[in-house]
């Protein structure tokens, strides 16, 4: 079974706070872009990257659910299964 992924970029600052285990939550606001991408679906990982090119930082994080609060989605996280660069 293809593994259901939800690539997100992120700055320095927080990549760094969720390779830490610090940061459990990501947030997006509730706008029609986010709204495609997470409302109703469900992912087994997120892939997190900290710039665009190929050998920039990369962590797997495993999904653990949505959920919507203050106007915000809240991306829950799991554990790091890896990370790289």
């Amino acid at each position: 079974m293809k593994k259901r992924i939800l690539h997100l970029t992120l700055l320095k600052k927080w990549f760094d706070e969720i390779a830490s285990g610090r940061k459990t939550k990501e947030y997006r606001a509730i706008k029609l872009y986010w709204t495609i991408r997470l409302k109703d679906r469900v992912y087994d990982e997120i892939w997190f990257k900290n710039g665009y090119s190929t050998d920039s930082p990369f962590m797997r994080v495993e999904w653990k659910g949505l959920e919507q609060v203050n106007g915000e989605y809240v991306i829950l996280l799991g554990k790091i299964l890896e990370i790289k660069n």
